[in-house]
């Protein structure tokens, strides 16, 4: 144990680090504790010089009073693990640790809150001690967890929740008897407690969307240029959340070039999309999961210029998240567990906050350069650099984006055809729901011919016979 102590006194202070002579500056210590449980967790070591010598302090009755006092005057209630570790005759090292990310932070030790920056501990400023508050009420009373007393059981698509039970079951996440009436399914799913469906469930499973719940909504948009001036194609849309992930994809999959070739001894092309559709999935999924509900006027917005694609989601980043995080290893932290948790389920998300890693990696091996994420005006803004102007076929020697040279006339795009080759999105592409033709109301689009499987249900693809007019906003 005290090889392992001295080799973590060596490392000297840091974010989760801090060394102290003796108790003699234990208020300095309580502060740094609090500093550690309102950031990532860490560790104050009584009896150690800066330097990082261990030199061990007498442990009295007395001393062990001390501290037991000295934890009661923080707010909440801090669970705070005390060990003390002998390193020569009548002499110890106390280790103070604390854990992070909890759903009690803000703490305040006499009042104040503190936090750690770097091997710094700093009182904490008051707007951010409010937001934390805020963030602390949200995770015990948020909106996905309330009672959607408004919604009666009519209201909720039963052909849908069945969809998502069946692809849950074939990835082996909801095991063991179902049920056959609405509540039952709806209760398995975690989104029906004690009788009372909750606003989870019309945020997955919903048929109607207004007066009450209007923040159920995609907006997508195809803009000429770099800037928002002039649309090219638009539409808003409301509906379920795994409704609204496909309907973006087909936007995508509508907008965006395909560069490809042919390659000798091969019938059919080998195609190349602008962005892979795992990571592009992988970001959607993420702004429909994390987004804050709890804004009515809020959404998830795709937007696709010439150089580059957005995707918006209405809400700041959660706690313990920092854009700059997001592209290192780091704590999966759900906004909306309820809502996350049918995802997984369904086989779309893992639990290990791996996610944007994982786009990175896939980016950066197409050749892309690795998202960008912000946070702008209290929104969640994800960029990736694109040229959707241009095919990337040059160094493929086809610079066509059409899929066999047949117009649509969809607003003067290139057809998307999908005849003759099997376009996956990772096996979740759907346009009819349970095996019944997708009537986007004014855009009709018929497949058939090749079968894609996705989580127990069907989607049927080829044959890329589309009809209709270009669908404006609505």
């Amino acid at each position: 144990m005290i090889p392992d102590l001295a080799r973590l006194a060596s490392r000297g202070e840091s974010v989760t680090l801090e060394l102290k002579r003796s108790t003699g500056e234990l208020r300095e210590a309580m502060h740094t504790l609090c500093a550690f449980a309102n950031g990532q967790g860490g560790q104050v070591l009584l009896g150690v010089k800066p330097g990082g010598e261990l030199i061990g302090q007498q442990v009295s009755e007395q001393t062990l009073h001390d501290i037991a006092t000295a934890r009661e005057r923080f707010e909440p209630p801090l669970d705070l693990h005390i060990q003390s570790v002998e390193i020569a005759s009548g002499r110890s090292v106390l280790v103070l640790t604390v854990g992070g990310i909890s759903d009690s932070v803000p703490y305040t030790f006499d009042g104040r809150a503190y936090e750690r920056v770097g091997n710094t501990t700093r009182k904490m400023a008051q707007e951010r001690y409010e937001l934390l508050l805020l963030e602390r009420a949200h995770s015990r009373r948020r909106w996905e967890n309330q009672e959607a007393d408004e919604v009666p059981l009519q209201e909720f698509d039963r052909q849908e929740v069945m969809r998502i039970v069946e692809a849950a079951r074939s990835a082996g996440r909801l095991v063991g008897p179902v049920g056959r009436g609405l509540p039952e399914l709806l209760d398995r799913l975690g989104v029906h407690h004690k009788g009372r469906l909750l606003r989870a469930a019309v945020v997955l499973f919903g048929k109607t969307f207004l007066p009450h719940h209007p923040q159920c909504e995609l907006r997508m948009a195809r803009f000429r240029g770099t800037d928002k001036t002039e649309f090219l194609d638009q539409r808003n849309v409301r509906g379920p959340a795994f409704r609204l992930l496909e309907e973006a994809e087909l936007f995508c999959q509508r907008h965006f070039p395909l560069a490809g070739r042919i390659e000798s001894g091969r019938l059919q092309r080998v195609d190349r999309p602008l962005i892979p559709p795992d990571a592009m999935r992988e970001l959607l999924v993420n702004a429909f999961i994390h987004r804050d509900y709890s804004i009515a006027g809020g959404a998830v917005s795709l937007a696709i210029f010439d150089d580059r694609v957005e995707i918006w989601s209405a809400g700041r980043y959660p706690i313990g998240i920092t854009p700059e995080s997001l592209t290192r290893p780091h704590l999966s932290v759900q906004r909306n567990p309820i809502i996350a948790e049918v995802f997984y389920r369904a086989g779309l998300i893992e639990k290990w906050g791996r996610g944007t890693n994982r786009v990175a990696e896939m980016c950066r091996a197409a050749g892309l350069s690795a998202p960008e994420f912000a946070e702008v005006t209290g929104a969640v803004v994800v960029t990736l650099r694109v040229n959707v102007g241009q095919t990337l076929a040059a160094d493929w020697g086809v610079l066509a984006p059409d899929r066999g040279g047949v117009a649509d006339g969809l607003g003067g795009f290139p057809r998307t055809d999908w005849g003759g080759f099997r376009t996956d999105w990772g096996g979740f592409p759907r346009t009819d729901w349970g095996g019944f033709r997708t009537d986007w109301g004014g855009f009709r689009t018929d497949w058939g011919g090749f079968r894609t499987d996705w989580g127990g249900f069907r989607a049927d693809w080829g044959g890329s016979e589309q009809q209709g007019n270009r669908r404006e906003g609505t």
